[in-house]
């Protein structure tokens, strides 16, 4: 990954991580479909990037 690819990933990492802080700030309890959310959402964005940029260099 150059350098630019890291700090890209960084970026969806970070905007990912601060909108998780934003939901179980205004949630009223955390629960499972809360964590569920989380989950998938961080699935949702990591693993196509996960198959984009370090499985392809692994090839």
């Amino acid at each position: 990954m150059t350098k630019y690819q890291i700090f890209r990933f960084a970026c969806v990492a970070l905007l990912w991580l601060a909108l998780c802080v934003i939901l179980l700030a205004r949630v009223e309890r955390v629960d499972f479909m809360v964590l569920f959310a989380i989950v998938a959402s961080g699935i949702v964005v990591f693993v196509p990037l996960y198959k984009k940029y370090v499985r392809n260099r692994k090839q």
